[in-house]
């Protein structure tokens, strides 16, 4: 019997635009792992998170302030072990960060992992070779949700696509939310697995999809089959 892991990557922008709709979008898609970026981290982002993953029926797997990242689960899966990693910090620049749970659904299991690239080129490239050299060291096959901050021709996509599958390739754009144009927001996933299905999902209503934030989710269907 194959097992299917439904994985959700959303940049939810702090929770500054429609909370409610993050939670129907979330709700929505069904997911087994939650990926998010620009999880709340200022005054009160505790319990911003905390309401979050109650309201969407889901549990805190990585849960840490610094570079605005948090893993959720669902019922079925198990966290067997989670790290979370602040990547090299540049002056003047964001703090970024690598959150990663090794997580095991019906036996099987996979580690997965969530980051946000900067907005510097240069920041952008080292911290992809910092989440690659990181991911290496899992004893499980990775699965990488991931803000870009670029599109597909960029250097730190290149590399990244080069040691992993981009599940979302042929898929739409995923910024901005109203009118999206650029798909900088996408889900990588090791060549031993299976990518079944991924891209924007089409469960949440168009309203919600452009009330709840600035970009668009991905949700990636992956079997953990090897």
């Amino acid at each position: 019997m194959t097992t299917v892991l439904r994985v959700l990557s959303y940049n939810i922008r702090s929770l500054r635009d429609d909370p409610a709709a993050v939670v129907r979008v979330i709700r929505s898609c069904r997911p087994d792992v939650v990926c998010l970026q620009e999880a709340p981290r200022l005054l009160g982002w505790r319990l911003g998170r905390w309401r979050l993953a109650r309201r969407c029926g889901l549990r805190a797997a990585v849960r840490r302030r610094p570079g605005g990242l948090e893993i959720l689960t669902g019922p079925g899966v198990t966290v067997e072990r989670r790290r979370h990693r602040r990547l090299r910090r540049h002056p003047r620049l964001q703090l970024r960060a690598l959150s990663t749970a090794v997580v095991r659904m019906a036996g099987r299991r996979a580690a997965v992992a969530v980051s946000h690239l900067d907005l510097c080129e240069r920041a952008r490239l080292e911290h992809a070779e910092q989440v690659l050299a990181f991911l290496e060291r899992e004893n499980a096959p990775v699965v990488l949700a991931v803000d870009v901050n670029e599109e597909s021709h960029g250097p730190a996509w290149r590399l990244l696509a080069d040691r992993l599958v981009d599940a979302g390739s042929g898929a739409g754009p995923t910024f901005p939310a109203r009118r999206p144009r650029n798909r900088i927001d996408t889900v990588f996933v090791d060549p031993r697995l299976t990518v079944l299905a991924a891209g924007v999902p089409r469960e949440p209503s168009a309203q919600d999809l452009a009330a709840a934030s600035d970009h668009l989710p991905v949700l990636a269907e992956i079997s953990l089959e090897e």
